[in-house]
């Protein structure tokens, strides 16, 4: 999809990601420190991270799609470089986002052992630390996309000064 009422399908769907993004990396966070919102969520966790994954590709097939019909640009093409990189971001939200539900998705047996409570503890321990970096870094990739994005579209459309 190129083109939506006329308008670059690109600057719809960007909408979608910039949403999507930090609102899977905060339910992700939350999820992995807080076992019980995880529960409590169920499958909203791997669903919402699973429409964000699919919303990247679609938007960065749209975004080269308005590349192709702009003038060529070296601020448009950071930003199209910047934006091929969110996907693996998208997709680390998407396997982690699973694995928290995966392994908190029933109320926590009871501990027969204390090695068994604490190869549990250290998974906890890792998939909240994993979550953490890959909710920050997928959240910064954004940004520094969003604010590329904004610069190649805005630098020479508007005056400091104001018009009449």
């Amino acid at each position: 999809m190129s083109l939506v009422n006329g308008l670059p399908a690109h600057v719809l769907f960007v909408h979608f990601v910039v949403v999507l993004i930090p609102l899977s990396a905060l339910v992700l966070v939350v999820s992995a420190l807080w076992p019980r919102a995880a529960r409590r969520l169920g499958l909203i966790l791997p669903v919402l991270a699973f429409v964000t994954l699919v919303t990247v590709p679609l938007t960065t097939q749209a975004g080269e799609w308005l590349e192709r019909h702009v003038d060529s640009d070296p601020l448009v093409r950071k930003h199209a470089e910047l934006g091929d990189g969110l996907l693996p971001w998208a997709a680390g939200l998407f396997l982690l986002a699973t694995a928290v539900w995966w392994t908190t998705r029933r109320a926590p047996a009871p501990q027969d052992s204390t090695d068994r409570a604490r190869s549990g503890a250290v998974v906890r321990v890792a998939a909240a630390v994993l979550s953490v970096v890959v909710a920050a870094g997928a959240v910064v990739d954004v940004y520094r996309i969003g604010d590329s994005g904004a610069k190649a579209a805005w630098h020479d459309a508007f005056s400091k000064t104001g018009t009449r």
